[in-house]
């Protein structure tokens, strides 16, 4: 028996272990761990691809053309690649059914972050200010996680809401459009700052400037979004795979843990799990138990334990997700010039908007298309097809998205909850979200502003393009079992341990009382360092 097991392999789940790992401790992680395939022509750019590969429209469209977006999918602009596939696939026994949310799972090998943007933001003092901790307790880990994954920032004007870690590395080289963005930015500065309340500046970006142990730095290859051959755009497998190399290590994947069994005194004596090659149960049994399975995933695990060992199911309050509204936008400068494909694909600027209350900060990634899937873009303009396509075509080098992300607090009526089906592995989780009341007040407000933004930076938002994401895109989720001080049935401690079973500790989202409007990913990955040097 392991000193630690850990149910999940993303990013918190990866950083934990490797934490406990390097302190001499044996560690056993369970995961579902659906693989994608290899990188196909390392070498190759993307161009390279659509000539080298022996079947391009398969690899770029999928077998089935399952990468589409048709224009019934709800304006959504972002897809993903079948090289992506598996991040999002669901194994059978799994079910759930939500009002007022339409969430995201995943049960790849890395866990949801294998398909993130790798925007990597720290929280500062202000956005801590419900946590039992401030941002000095999670600089160190800020600092660690940074040494271990490669982080890319600037001294620049959004350095005020990103507290300046150790470890940063330069920055990448700015696209031709993003370089004008910023300019643009610097030329009308005091107006932007003064009048609209903006800061603009880089992204940071779990990103590589320089190679890193076997990683190499990013080559431009314009790949990003297919997955990046070089392991320069970081992705939690890659920890997943130093990991292994502990001899301490076990790593259990088609495993669906469905819940954990508890003694008399609610010490955790067990975990008990779907064997999902065998179709078979099958239990682990366990010191300490770690919960990294994703927020809405450990909840079903925790309420389904205590539904198991006490015949009654509660229900968990406060789910919380990042508001996202999609504002694609024209540079007038750049229609009809050329573009360069061999670039960083994602976002390479950023934007702060502030108001009275620092807990209200809105953030924004600027992402410039370059050699993103374009017809999600052409099908949501208000013209014809051949208008569309021909506008698509001339104005590629200027067409950017603004990704707006707003706070959330946790609510009462938010509520993850367990429908009990004829075996653990069935038992369905149920999710109800109700957006704060004002909010659409809140928006429109917000989306003028931004629109007054982009002007200022030589951008224009065509009519009828903005889309208001669902509640739960963003895939941000926390908030379900909050760390507090003060002791409370259904929460944890200041170290993520459960007041309800003394063995029991969270270290993905489950346990954040707040959620700030940025990417929560590596404040995830530096809390879950912290529990693992200060509980363990």
């Amino acid at each position: 028996m392991s000193d630690v097991t850990v149910v999940g392999s993303g990013a918190s789940g990866v950083h934990f272990a490797l934490s406990l790992l390097r302190k001499g401790y044996a560690v056993t992680m369970l995961d579902v761990g659906f693989a994608g395939p290899p990188a196909v022509n390392p070498d190759d750019t993307l161009n390279g691809l659509k000539e080298n590969l022996a079947d391009p429209v398969e690899y770029f469209l999928g077998r089935r053309f399952e990468a589409l977006i048709l224009p019934d999918a709800g304006k959504e602009y972002y897809g993903f690649p079948p090289s992506k596939n598996h991040v999002f696939r669901v194994p059978p026994p799994f079910t759930e059914r939500s009002t007022g949310f339409e969430p995201l799972f995943s049960f790849a090998r890395g866990g949801l972050a294998e398909a993130w943007t790798g925007g990597a933001y720290p929280f500062n003092d202000a956005e801590l200010a419900a946590y039992p901790f401030g941002y000095e307790d999670l600089a160190p880990y800020y600092d660690l996680v940074a040494e271990r994954i490669g982080i890319l920032g600037a001294d620049d004007d959004l350095a005020r809401f990103y507290p300046r870690h150790r470890h940063l590395l330069p920055p990448l080289e700015l696209d031709e459009h993003s370089t004008l963005l910023l300019a643009n930015y610097h030329e009308k500065r005091e107006h932007i700052q003064g009048a609209l309340s903006c800061h603009v500046g880089r992204s940071r970006l779990a990103v590589l400037s320089r190679d890193l142990d076997r990683r190499r730095a990013c080559d431009y290859s314009g790949r990003c979004l297919w997955g990046c051959p070089s392991g320069s755009l970081y992705t939690p497998s890659l920890t997943l795979e130093e990991c292994l190399a502990f001899p301490g290590f076990t790593y259990v994947p088609n495993m669906l843990v469905t819940h954990f069994r508890y003694a008399a005194g609610r010490a955790i004596e067990a975990v008990c799990a779907l064997d999902l090659e065998r179709g078979t149960p099958c239990d682990f049994p366990v010191r300490r138990l770690v919960l990294a399975a994703g927020t809405l995933s450990t909840a079903k695990i925790f309420l389904q334990s205590i539904q198991q060992g006490s015949g009654r199911a509660p229900v968990l309050a406060g789910l919380m997700d990042n508001r996202q509204v999609l504002v694609p936008f024209i540079t007038l400068a750049l229609a009809g010039q050329p573009f360069d494909p061999e670039t960083y694909q994602y976002h390479q600027l950023a934007m702060g908007i502030v108001g009275t209350d620092p807990r209200e900060y809105v953030h924004g990634q600027i992402t410039t298309l370059k050699t993103a899937l374009m017809h999600p873009i052409i099908e949501s303009m208000p013209l014809d097809l051949k208008t569309s396509l021909f506008l698509g075509r001339s104005l590629h080098a200027a067409l950017g998205v603004a990704n707006i992300n707003f706070p959330d607090r946790r609510r009462p009526g938010n509520t993850v909850a367990i429908e009990p089906g004829a075996d653990p592995a069935h038992a369905c989780l149920r999710i109800r979200y109700a957006p704060p009341p004002g909010e659409g007040r809140i928006l429109r407000a917000l989306i003028r502003r931004v629109k007054r933004i982009l002007w200022k930076l030589g951008a224009v938002v065509p009519p009828g393009m903005l889309h208001v994401r669902p509640m739960g895109a963003s895939v941000h989720y926390a908030g379900t079992i909050p760390m507090a001080r003060e002791r409370a049935e259904l929460g944890a401690s200041e170290g993520c341990r459960s007041h309800d079973f003394p063995n029991l500790h969270f270290v993905d989202g489950t346990c954040f009382p707040f959620l700030p409007a940025k990417n929560l990913t590596l404040t995830l990955m530096a809390n879950a360092a912290r529990v693992a040097d200060r509980e363990f």
